[in-house]
């Protein structure tokens, strides 16, 4: 195997990575400080608020640590961790909705409909009103779009029908294509 610029990288985040694993509190300072601020982004996306987001970071970070021991390869602590926080912003969710009154409703969008006219608007406008999207539709819209998780990962995932996670998504873009396009309609 030929010697790569990033091996000498590798190799240290391996060593930052089992010395965390030994319970080092500086290797997993240095860890936190690497990941946090990625990690903090995804909470955002699926928290009602910051305060929320920051317990989730906290908790998955928190759990991360403890449960280091079990990661296989160390060079994949990144993706490793994205997991975890994933995970416990499901969880997260699964405590604030009560999916199975979402089972009832389904929202759908005509099938020419194109999220084309996502693209002409801003960024941070787009990420403020994903954050103003009802719990239900945050968690499925931020799985299926930003995370690429399929309708039934989503559905397996969060203990709902592939039907209700579709429905979810369908009722996120909706919502979002009203309150974005609205405005520049009217302004």
């Amino acid at each position: 195997m030929k010697n790569t610029v990033l091996e000498p990288v590798t190799n240290i985040l391996i060593a930052v990575v089992k010395q965390a694993g030994e319970g080092d509190e500086k290797a997993q300072n240095l860890l936190y400080r690497q990941y946090a601020k990625a990690m903090f982004n995804i909470c955002m996306r699926m928290a009602a608020n910051r305060q929320d987001a920051e317990d989730l970071l906290q908790e998955s970070f928190v759990l991360a640590f403890k449960n280091l021991k079990q990661l296989k390869q160390e060079v994949n602590f990144g993706g490793w961790l994205k997991r975890i926080v994933i995970n416990e912003c499901v969880r997260y969710s699964k405590k604030k909705v009560h999916w199975k009154e979402l089972e009832e409703h389904h929202y759908e969008l005509p099938e020419n409909d194109q999220a084309e006219w996502i693209m002409e608007i801003s960024f941070e406008r787009v990420n403020e009103e994903i954050k103003k999207l009802p719990q239900a539709c945050r968690t499925v819209f931020n799985l299926y779009a930003l995370e690429d998780y399929s309708h039934k990962e989503i559905a397996g995932t969060l203990g709902i029908s592939e039907s209700t996670s579709k429905s979810q998504y369908h009722r996120a873009r909706q919502l979002l294509k009203e309150r974005i396009l609205k405005p520049q309609i009217n302004g």
